[in-house]
């Protein structure tokens, strides 16, 4: 059973930076494609940045150059740089697991999920 325990959420200025953590148990990351999804309250929960098994990587346009996917395959732990942070990306940020790549990313796609870390940027 895979089981995903996301950390480094926090508060931030406006440009300033954030990293997040999503430690992977259960299963080594290198056979699945894993995605950060974020949600506000109301609105349904979006597409962050996926990288695949082979290390493709997507981002949604509105985090492009700003936010940076990775996978560290030795501490089964995948990343999300944020950087350039801005108000609107103010979220609950989750972390998720599914065993094939699929673009658009829709969360029903994804069958392993975290528990969400909270980013508020003022």
């Amino acid at each position: 059973h895979v089981q995903l325990v996301e950390s480094g959420g926090g508060s931030a200025q406006a440009g300033g930076s954030l990293r997040l953590s999503c430690s992977v148990s259960g299963h080594t990351i290198s056979r699945y494609c894993l995605a950060w999804f974020r949600q506000v309250p109301g609105k349904n929960r979006e597409g962050v940045a996926t990288i695949s098994a082979a290390d493709k990587i997507w981002y949604t346009d509105s985090v492009m150059g700003r936010f940076t996917i990775s996978g560290d395959n030795a501490k089964n732990t995948l990343y999300l740089e944020m950087n350039s942070l801005k108000p609107e990306d103010t979220a609950m940020y989750y972390c998720a697991a599914a065993r094939s790549w699929s673009l658009p990313l829709r969360p029903t796609e994804f069958e392993y999920w975290g528990q969400g870390t909270q980013v508020t940027v003022s």
